[in-house]
C-alpha cells in the first residue's frame, strides 16, 4: 500500500484534481526521456517531461505471487523524442521505464506508480506500442554459475582481468564494402592476425548505428582483405566510410586463454570435466589411467 503526503493525498480526495501520467524512460546507453499526457513540459527530478500528443498508458493488472506483471504504453512516433529508427535498432530493448502520477499543478506532489523494463516494441503504420514488464521480469534471469568447460567471465570483466584496450587487442577500422547484410568490408586491421577479431565485439563511432555495440562472429581475411561477420544485420544500417573499434575475441577456450591471452591463472571455466561423450568412451591400451586429468 503506498502512503502519500499529505497535500497530495488532500489534493486526490476533493472533487476536482490537476493530475496527468508522466514517463521518464533511461536507455541502457544511459539516454534519459521524458514524456507526459499533459499539454505542456513538466519539471522534475532533473528531468524534463515533453509533451507526447497521442501516448497513453494502459490498465495494469495486479497478480499474486511471483508472475510478471505487464501492461504497454501506446503513442505516435515522434521525429524529436522516439524515431522508428532508433526502435528497429534495438536502442530501446530493455530500457528502463518509471511510470507517475503527477498534480500538473504542483509537480512536488507525485507519486511513482511503477517501474518496468521494456520488453516487445510493435510499430505499425506509425504508432509504436511498447510492452512494460514488471521487476518480477528479473526472476526469469540465470543467476549464479554453471559447471561447465568454457569460461563463464566477460572478456575484459573484473573476473577475467585482460586490459581490453591494449593496442594487441583493440583495433580501428573502417567500413569499406559490403560482402551481405551480415559481413562488411573493413580496412584498418591488417596488423592483426586473421580471426583475431572473431567472437569479439564492435562499438560504431559514427554513422546510423553510433554508440551501439555489435557481436563479431567471424574475421576472416582473404587476399589481404578484412572481413567481419555479425549476428545481426549491420549492413541494413551502415555506409562505406563508417567507422568502428574493434576488440579481439575469446571463444572462452582453455587453450586460447592460455595462448591468446596469458591468462591461463585467471580461467573461470572447468576444462578437466568430462564432457557427455565421455560415458561413450572405452579403454584404450595407450590411455594412462594414473589419475591425470582425462581433457586436455
Amino acid at each position: 500500500m503506498r502512503t502519500l503526503d499529505a497535500g497530495f493525498a488532500a489534493h486526490i480526495a476533493q472533487g476536482e484534481t490537476t493530475l496527468c501520467h508522466c514517463w521518464k524512460l533511461v536507455r541502457v546507453d544511459g539516454a534519459v526521456l521524458g514524456f507526459t499526457d499533459h499539454d505542456r513540459t513538466l519539471s522534475f527530478g532533473g528531468t524534463e517531461f515533453v509533451p507526447a500528443h497521442g501516448l497513453d498508458g494502459s490498465e495494469m493488472p495486479s497478480r499474486l505471487g511471483a508472475q510478471v506483471q505487464t501492461s504497454e504504453v501506446l503513442g505516435v512516433l515522434h521525429a524529436e523524442a522516439i524515431t522508428e529508427d532508433d526502435i528497429l535498432l534495438g536502442r530501446y530493448d530493455g530500457a528502463a521505464i518509471e511510470t507517475w502520477r503527477v498534480n500538473w499543478g504542483d509537480v512536488s506532489q507525485r507519486v511513482l506508480l511503477r517501474s518496468d523494463t521494456i520488453g516487445e516494441i510493435i510499430r505499425e503504420d506509425g504508432v509504436f506500442r511498447a510492452e512494460l514488464r514488471s521487476a518480477q521480469q528479473g526472476l526469469n534471469a540465470t543467476h549464479g554459475r554453471v559447471y561447465q568447460g568454457l569460461c563463464d567471465a566477460a572478456l575484459g570483466d573484473g573476473r577475467c582481468g585482460v586490459n581490453v584496450a591494449a593496442p594487441a587487442f583493440r583495433g580501428f577500422a573502417t567500413v569499406t564494402g559490403f560482402d551481405d547484410p551480415y559481413r562488411i568490408v573493413v580496412s584498418g586491421l591488417s596488423g592483426f592476425a586473421a580471426d583475431w577479431f572473431g567472437f569479439g565485439s564492435a562499438v560504431w563511432t559514427d554513422g546510423r548505428r553510433v554508440g551501439m555495440s555489435d557481436g563479431v562472429t567471424t574475421h576472416t581475411r582473404i587476399g589481404g582483405v578484412d572481413v567481419l561477420g555479425f549476428s545481426v544485420k549491420v549492413g541494413d544500417w551502415v555506409a562505406v566510410g563508417d567507422t568502428l573499434t574493434v576488440t579481439a575475441g575469446c571463444d572462452r577456450r582453455f587453450a586460447t586463454c592460455k595462448a591468446k591471452f596469458a591468462n591461463a591463472v585467471n580461467f573461470r571455466g572447468f576444462p578437466h570435466i568430462p564432457g557427455s561423450d565421455f560415458v561413450l568412451r572405452h579403454p584404450r591400451n595407450q590411455d594412462a589411467l594414473d589419475g591425470r586429468a582425462v581433457v586436455k
